[in-house]
């Protein structure tokens, strides 16, 4: 008897919403675990061609931990494509000044690159504060487990 791999279509999915408060959590230990929801893996019914992923709301973006001396020695680089267009900041400074731009490109280095994953980076919104602006939607508050 040959079993039947079930293979999720794109009308079929069911999406929810879900709101993190990244209070004191660690980045990476976060990242992870809603970078897995964001693409769809928590599902069983996780098709690697489908955006299978659910509505990720972070809120509390700048109270989110960082473990060791990584406040002082990570380093985020942007380069502007012109000669010594390179800009350097340290964690810290990160955090102090753009709290969702640092969530953000620690979720984006762990999902997909492509088409597929950009289409699965729509579906995550960052806030720095404890106000989110997707009440509406009435997501239910998720835990994670570390």
């Amino acid at each position: 008897m040959q079993r039947q791999t079930t293979i999720a279509k794109t009308n079929e999915i069911q999406r929810k919403w879900y709101v993190v408060d990244a209070t004191n959590k660690p980045l990476g230990r976060l990242a992870t675990q809603v970078a897995q929801i964001l693409v769809g893996k928590n599902k069983p019914i996780w098709t690697p061609n489908v955006d299978c992923g659910d509505y990720v709301i972070i809120i509390n973006a700048e109270k989110v931990s960082l473990s060791g001396d990584k406040v002082n020695n990570k380093k985020y680089y942007n380069v502007s494509g012109f000669p010594g267009g390179l800009r350097t900041r340290t964690a810290g400074t990160m955090l102090e000044k753009y709290p969702v731009e640092m969530v953000e490109r620690c979720l984006y280095g762990m999902m997909p690159k492509g088409r597929l994953g950009r289409q699965m980076r729509k579906k995550l919104f960052v806030y720095a504060g404890p106000e989110h602006k997707n009440k509406a939607q009435t997501p239910e508050v998720l835990e994670l487990k570390f």
